[in-house]
């Protein structure tokens, strides 16, 4: 099994990458291998819109800090995307990535029931943090970005949300969120 976990967050030691990197460690012991990828290191930019991924190419013909990214979650069986909630939404790192998986999108997505170039089978694990410690707040987030990423071919698509946590080193200790991850864990 290949896992490509992508880190979100602009900060290194973030709850949230901490989060993943929990989830991509329970998969090593099972026996994956794992790749991380930390957005913040790359210099990229979102979709232009040029559309050539759906006239004339296959993949996304925008060549940067994302063009190896992209072809990594191709080949990939599980994809982690981590990110903390930033101003109520994903971090901008994060936002730039997803809008590029457009390109992952076959030309007529709107009606072919088959939208993705992606091989079916592919699972991904969604890392939600927030500082603000309830639950009802920022809810809408996850939802928005499964209608898409379901889009994609990802299938099962598994949230792990966590807020209100102090630090990277704490969220991890909770005994709730150790549970989470080991039932997360198991399934991939």
């Amino acid at each position: 099994m290949k896992v490509v976990s992508i880190i979100g967050s602009p900060r290194k030691n973030s709850c949230s990458a901490a989060l993943a990197a929990a989830v991509c460690d329970g998969a090593r012991e099972r026996g994956a291998s794992i790749e991380t990828v930390r957005l913040a290191a790359l210099t990229y930019h979102g979709c232009i819109a040029c559309m050539a991924c759906k006239r004339t190419h296959e993949e996304c013909v925008v060549q940067d800090g994302l063009t190896d990214v992209l072809a990594a979650v191709r080949a990939c069986d599980v994809l982690v995307l981590s990110t903390p909630v930033y101003f109520g939404e994903v971090t901008a790192q994060m936002k730039g990535f997803i809008d590029r998986t457009f390109s992952f999108l076959v030309p007529d997505f709107h009606e072919n029931p088959g939208k993705s170039r992606l091989a079916a089978g592919k699972k991904l694990v969604f890392v939600q943090t927030q500082g603000h410690p309830d639950q009802s707040t920022f809810a809408d987030i996850f939802p928005r970005y499964e209608f898409f990423l379901k889009w994609l071919g990802f299938d099962p698509i598994t949230l792990l949300r966590v807020c209100g946590p102090e630090d990277a080193g704490e969220v991890v200790q909770r005994a709730e969120v150790r549970q989470r991850i080991a039932e997360i864990v198991a399934v991939l």
